[in-house]
């Protein structure tokens, strides 16, 4: 960790991009005691960049003695503002193949088999399905001969399990795996990129106390802070410090409760990095969570409809029917910007940002099908496209401008509609108690 630190006083960065010509960015040799037979291997770590992931560490142990091999990846970026949860149902072999990056503070479970690989017990691995499986029958099996001398009748309950773990591999029946990660660091492939799979569900959600201090953000009896008074923060910008997402180097975010007219008060941050110059911004609701949820609906029909200023809350779920596209929420978070800006924005996180479009991971089908969503995309901007845009908010804190104001807009239709017992349970509403709660 030295290093790191002293590499980012001076300005530069441990961290490079993945280049087949950079001579520079070589794998650090450390020769380490093998694990299996007790005799010296060799581990190779490399410190570099690849997309989605940021930095990451990459760590591989090998043996020439009993030619034992071990990798480990570990995310060396930042921890994501909400704790992510991905819950795949797996259908056929072809699902097996699905890639899957797992944090070390994920916790992995097979609600059918009661099965769970808490946090922190396996290293992070970037991976398949079959492979988590294989990895979670290789440790099962590790003290078998142990168990067969010492607790015969655990050993046997233990081989049925690994025998119906190794049943789920093969395809003969379906089961569902939950991957819950707090740090958000974790990810599971969706084949059908851009389009919606209907296979995975993504959720998003605030983290813990008890989860904070496990990943080290803040003390377990670290107490709460009192909130500043909301009159005082309307006629000032806050700043406070924090990490560049792109580079981890030192910058400072500003903070300004905004009013919108003819809509609500909205809390403006902003990230900029003197380092690396990368900038950032972000828009959280400043009211309350309203009663009803809002789906507003514009049909593009000219030009100048991308110029049309709108509001996405962090809550709201992006739809294009005639593309056949979804975007959950928080999938790009909270903006504050037109309607272009935010076209903009799912392209580069589809296209441009996709870690399954580059290196090994990708396929000549995935990349040509990406590339030909954001030609769309494109299409869209420049207005020979005719398509709607569908905003969908349970919690009722998006906007879209309605240029006709204070007149109705002919393209643009505005339903509010009562949330669904899942929708709530999203947005953490069922159990939250307003009234009684010191009975």
């Amino acid at each position: 960790m030295s290093v790191i630190a002293e590499e980012n006083v001076r300005g530069g960065s441990v961290f490079k991009e993945i280049s087949a010509d950079d001579e520079d960015n070589q794998p650090t040799e450390i020769e380490s005691l093998c694990m299996n037979c007790y005799q010296n291997g060799m581990t190779r770590i490399l410190l570099t960049k690849i997309p989605f992931f940021k930095e990451i560490i990459i760590s591989s142990f090998t043996c020439p003695n009993c030619s034992w091999s071990n990798t480990e990846i570990q995310s060396a970026g930042r921890i994501q503002d909400q704790g992510i949860t991905y819950t795949l149902n797996v259908k056929s072999k072809q699902d097996m193949n699905r890639e899957v990056v797992k944090a070390d503070s994920a916790t992995t479970r097979i609600p059918e088999l009661d099965f769970e690989i808490p946090p922190y017990t396996q290293k992070g691995s970037l991976s398949t399905i079959e492979g988590l499986l294989d990895r979670a029958v290789a440790g099962l099996e590790q003290d078998q001969p142990l168990r067969n001398a010492t607790a015969p009748e655990v050993a046997v309950k233990i081989n049925e399990f690994i025998d119906k773990l190794k049943k789920l591999k093969e395809g003969e029946s379906g089961f569902t795996l939950v991957i819950d990660d707090p740090s958000g660091n974790s990810f599971v492939e969706n084949p059908f990129a851009p389009q919606k799979d209907e296979a995975l569900s993504v959720s998003h959600y605030k983290r813990t106390p008890q989860q904070d201090a496990q990943l080290g953000i803040k003390a377990e009896d670290e107490e709460e802070k009192p909130s500043n008074d909301i009159d005082s923060m309307r006629n000032e910008v806050l700043t406070f410090n924090t990490n560049c997402p792109e580079c981890n180097a030192p910058a400072s975010t500003n903070m300004k409760l905004v009013q919108i007219p003819h809509f609500k008060e909205v809390i403006i941050m902003a990230t900029n990095c003197d380092d690396c110059g990368h900038r950032t911004n972000e828009v959280k609701s400043g009211g309350a969570t309203e009663e009803l949820g809002t789906k507003i609906t514009l049909h593009l029909t000219d030009l100048s409809d991308m110029s049309r200023d709108l509001l996405k809350s962090e809550t709201c779920s992006i739809l294009i029917p005639e593309l056949e596209f979804e975007l959950g929420m928080a999938a790009v978070g909270g903006k504050f910007t037109t309607l272009e800006g935010l076209l903009k924005d799912i392209k580069d996180l589809i296209v441009s940002k996709n870690p399954f479009t580059c290196g090994d991971s990708s396929t000549s089908d995935r990349t040509e099908k990406l590339k030909l969503f954001g030609q769309k995309i494109d299409k869209i901007m420049a207005g020979d496209m005719d398509v709607h845009i569908v905003l969908d908010d349970p919690a009722g804190n998006s906007y879209l401008q309605n240029v006709y104001a204070p007149d109705p807009d002919p393209e643009m239709t505005t339903e509010k509609y009562t949330r669904t017992f899942e929708q709530n349970e999203d947005l953490g509403l069922n159990d939250m108690k307003t009234e009684g709660y010191q009975e």
